[in-house]
């Protein structure tokens, strides 16, 4: 894991922002094991083999997750935003990370990258 990723993680100021933020990492881990962190755009990025895998990122009133390669995904209509190849779940304050099921999706879209 790259120390930079859990300083920015550390450093967000809402307590649910950070406690969303290590568990959506940790999906990622579970879902790509040799998943490669960086932080670009001032956001967490997780990449396997050099392309994109996952995203987190932080406003206000969310924690966004983004999966990319995402075209051949089954997602529950309603619970995803964005175009068919990067799909982007918006957690807010009280939601928990569907942790399982994240992991599955995150590792199918993975597996073609």
């Amino acid at each position: 894991m790259n120390p930079e990723v859990t300083d920015f993680i550390e450093a967000l100021k809402e307590p649910w922002h950070r406690e969303l933020s290590v568990s959506l990492r940790e999906v990622v881990h579970q879902a790509i094991p040799d998943a490669l962190e960086r932080i670009q755009y001032k956001k967490p990025h997780f990449l396997k083999n050099g392309k994109y895998a996952a995203v987190i990122s932080t406003s206000k009133d969310a924690v966004s997750f983004t999966i990319f390669n995402a075209a051949a995904l089954e997602l529950p209509e309603g619970m995803f935003e964005g175009p068919e190849e990067r799909k982007t779940l918006k957690l807010r304050k009280g939601d928990t990370v569907p942790s399982e099921q994240l992991a599955a999706w995150v590792g199918q879209a993975a597996g073609t990258l």
